[in-house]
């Protein structure tokens, strides 16, 4: 965890323009901008497409890999899981939703530092992973860490305005925030 605080750091003041690591295509800029700008109902037409490209690896294997470990989760089978997405990482370690799914594998084991480690890597390749973002912010709370989960729902509503749960949480929070900075 020692390296938490710079990773926040640097989530809180990378540009939103930034591209990843994987090279983000011009589609997946495009629709960031558009959910920066839509209302509730078209931000969430925008989020799952948003979804299903940052779902493709490029590879079928890995995309199947992906598949796979999702349906074990959605299964409730945590640990097989794990297994999935520790095989796509290990096969496609550029692929931020691999690491991005398997730390929510971490969370629901309360794993939280291993969470935390998978979510580093997901923002590492992919700044803009909103979802990835709200999840660290989750652990924070969870941890009771309120002033850093704040400020990470406020970057998740910089990118997603109308996130319901990150402006919930912003509102939730806001009488525990004391105004220190990470």
């Amino acid at each position: 965890m020692k390296l938490l605080k710079p990773i926040v750091t640097a989530l809180l003041v990378t540009p939103l323009g930034m591209t990843t690591a994987q090279g983000q295509s011009d589609r997946t800029a495009e629709l960031l901008q558009h959910l920066r700008e839509a209302d509730p109902t078209d931000a969430k037409k925008i989020e799952r497409e948003i979804d299903l490209v940052w779902r493709r690896s490029g590879s079928p294997s890995m995309d199947l890999l992906l598949s796979r470990g999702q349906d074990a989760l959605d299964a409730g089978e945590v640990e097989t899981a794990i297994g999935h997405f520790s095989a796509l990482i290990d096969h496609a370690p550029e692929f931020a939703e691999g690491w991005h799914r398997r730390a929510t594998a971490f969370y629901r084991q309360e794993e939280y530092g291993l969470a935390v480690a998978d979510l580093e890597h997901a923002l590492a390749l992919n700044p803009q992973h909103f979802n990835a973002m709200f999840g660290l912010a989750v652990i924070f709370e969870t941890l009771d860490r309120p002033d850093q989960a704040h400020a990470i729902y406020q970057q998740v509503l910089i990118l997603y305005p109308t996130h319901e749960r990150a402006q919930d949480a912003v509102d939730r929070l806001a009488g525990k925030v004391t105004g220190q900075t990470l």
